[in-house]
């Protein structure tokens, strides 16, 4: 059983994003997969911050990194890279915190204009640090992801995405799969 581990970077429980991280976890789940999803804004922000290191909470965050075979790594777009938050964590985990896993990047942004960040912001900095195995990303445009509502609470109950965006989310966690079993195989 494969172990895949979400680094979501949203700092907004109501993003679009949501919606790509919540197919894939229903996807995983179906193939087996154990999933956890570390939501970067959740940790203490003053850790993040002063780049406390030995903080509980940064420290058990990078274990479950660690702990992975497989990583997505998921942000929305804002000045053409992933968020600050998200920024922050990868800054503290350990050098080399991605060697030997499968990433797969996935990001969602205001237009296609915002694609590119995947290849010339965020695959520099994860080759960095020991990634060199990566599945196919994923770039949605927000218009692809439908947030549904509760319209008395205006809270979001579900998303609903293209049919275009689901394929595309599909092949990337297959391949994220295939790459992960192929990883444990011994040479």
């Amino acid at each position: 059983m494969s172990k895949i581990t979400i680094i979501s970077g949203s700092p907004n429980t109501r993003s679009r994003l949501n919606g790509l991280i919540r197919y894939a976890q229903i996807h995983l789940e179906q193939h087996q997969c154990e999933v956890d999803i570390i939501h970067v804004a959740s940790l203490p922000a003053e850790h993040l911050v002063h780049a406390q290191f030995d903080s509980p909470a940064i420290m058990g965050a990078h274990e479950r990194v660690a702990q992975a075979d497989g990583i997505i790594i998921a942000s929305p777009v804002y000045k053409a890279s992933c968020t600050g938050v998200l920024k922050s964590y990868l800054d503290l985990l350990p050098q080399k915190a991605f060697r030997d896993k499968t990433i797969a990047i996935y990001f969602v942004g205001g237009s296609s204009a915002a694609q590119l960040s995947i290849d010339y912001a965020m695959k520099p900095i994860l080759s960095s640090m020991g990634a060199k195995h990566f599945a196919a990303n994923v770039f949605a445009c927000e218009h692809t992801i439908e947030r549904m509502e509760n319209d008395a609470q205006h809270q979001p109950i579900g998303f609903r995405l293209t049919p275009e965006i689901e394929e595309r989310l599909h092949l990337s966690l297959r391949d994220l799969l295939h790459s992960c079993s192929s990883l444990k195989i011994p040479y």
